[in-house]
């Protein structure tokens, strides 16, 4: 059987992109804001970012520096380090994440479509109706086909490869995507009343500090840096031996952390000055994007003209992300069954299409099947983002930790002839606080989930 060349990212900028593009997603967009108005504000952000710089960087070295390794995606990664069942089932847990969450999210990414289309249509005013988004996704074949488009030009991306697709689409759409939050931070900033918002957003108040600020920005963490979900593994098997691992890594820091203030000062002063300051309004998920947001629009200037601008960001973020998602599930099928390009993107656009389905029908006519008490697109959520992805990332942790070595890790890194300069603390996060995080998130995910605690 002949063995075909890995792709490769052209170099720094293109990995960077392309991994920012990953992190940039709907969970920043909407739920950053989110839980930052929720455990705090400042005060969240303030642990957001210590979080990014030590727990999210290590499993970016981390992931990063296995792919580039092996030149394998998560399975053939973990594996290639023994044949243990363990071992396995860690890289599979990886690999099968992306596969569960880009048939949902491309769902959400159908809705961006639709109010994308009805903005440009001139209708805000109809979006920010009560009973608008709840009415749009039970009419389960309108969003189906709003489904279907997103999934299909996702596809495409992926199958035109890295370089050409991924690698190119990127960096298209990432540079667009500063200027258009740019707009709309700046936009949304200036508004009366918008002050006080920025205030609570950037000011740390200590006394709104809670355990539960910890956790909620450690669970962030997964959303933002698409950390513990196989996609920087992926990434990494594909980045060049003379590309520095480390500095890309902090580069991708940057770039997330920017983004997510950015995602802050979008929403955050507005909603406060449209609700005269009650941080309540911010309500959790599709609530805030898809009700809240167009009708703070609808009652601004150029509402219309800001929420295509606002919607437009949205779906480059939704999409340099699914195709993240995408190119992970592929990249497994092409190094585990031995299929072509071609074959893997056409399988996994089946299985999008199918999981996605159920989750696009569950608020029609699927409404009455739940399973767990959940519909179909909350389930596929709760059981990649709360279970599958803290075990993931304990998963890598104990592979670097224990099976591994930091030594070899240390190895691959230093291949760009750079100074493995954050050592300390990698070392001291991937084998003690970052398996302890992820169990906590874990379990406290689990717990509010059964409702055995209230986060």
């Amino acid at each position: 059987m002949k063995k075909h060349k890995r792709s490769t990212f052209s170099g720094k900028l293109g990995f960077v992109l392309s991994a920012a593009g990953a992190s940039v997603g709907l969970g920043n967009i909407w739920r950053f804001p989110y839980l930052a108005a929720k455990y705090g504000g400042g005060i969240f952000l303030l642990v957001y970012i210590i979080l990014a710089l030590t727990f999210g960087y290590t499993l970016i070295m981390a992931e990063t520096s296995l792919g580039r390794m092996t030149r394998k995606s998560p399975v053939g990664a973990f594996e290639s380090f023994g044949n243990s069942h363990f071992i396995s089932i860690g890289g599979w847990i990886n690999a099968i994440i992306p596969i569960l969450i880009v048939p949902y999210y491309s769902v959400i990414g159908g809705w961006v479509i639709k109010y994308l289309i009805e903005y440009f249509a001139g209708h805000s005013k109809t979006l920010a109706g009560d009973a608008y988004f709840t009415t749009f996704i039970s009419n389960g074949w309108s969003t189906e086909i709003c489904f279907i488009i997103f999934t299909l030009f996702t596809l495409g991306i992926i199958y035109a490869g890295v370089r050409n697709g991924i690698e190119r689409v990127s960096r298209f759409m990432m540079p667009i995507l500063i200027v258009l939050s740019l707009i709309i931070a700046v936009y949304s900033v200036t508004r009366p009343g918008a002050i006080e918002g920025v205030k609570y957003f950037l000011v740390p108040n200590f006394d709104h500090f809670s355990w539960m600020t910890v956790v909620s920005a450690m669970g962030q963490m997964f959303y933002s840096l698409s950390i513990a979900m196989g996609i920087l593994i992926t990434f990494g098997s594909y980045m060049k031996k003379d590309t520095s691992i480390e500095k890309s890594t902090e580069n991708v820091e940057i770039f997330d952390t920017a983004i997510a203030i950015m995602a802050g000062l979008m929403i955050i002063p507005a909603v406060f000055a449209f609700s005269g300051g009650n941080a309540e309004t911010l309500k959790s998920g599709p609530a805030l994007m898809f009700i809240t947001i167009p009708k703070v629009f609808a009652n601004m200037g150029f509402g219309t003209a800001i929420g295509i601008v606002f919607f437009l960001l949205v779906l480059f973020a939704a999409v340099t992300s699914s195709i993240a998602l995408t190119e992970s599930a592929v990249s497994t099928f092409e190094d585990e069954l031995h299929w072509s390009r071609k074959k893997s993107t056409v399988f996994m656009g089946m299985v999008m299409l199918l999981l996605g389905t159920l989750s696009c029908l569950g608020y029609g006519p699927l409404a009455n099947f739940k399973i767990l008490g959940m519909q179909f697109l909350d389930f596929f959520d709760f059981i990649t983002n709360s279970v599958m992805m803290p075990i993931a990332a304990i998963a890598t942790c104990l592979l670097v930790s224990k099976v591994v070595g930091v030594d070899k890790i240390e190895e691959e890194i230093k291949k760009d002839g750079q100074a493995f300069r954050r050592k300390k603390i990698f070392c001291f996060m991937i084998k003690y606080l970052c398996p302890l995080f992820a169990a906590i998130i874990l379990i406290s995910s689990v717990a509010n989930a059964f409702g055995i605690i209230t986060m």
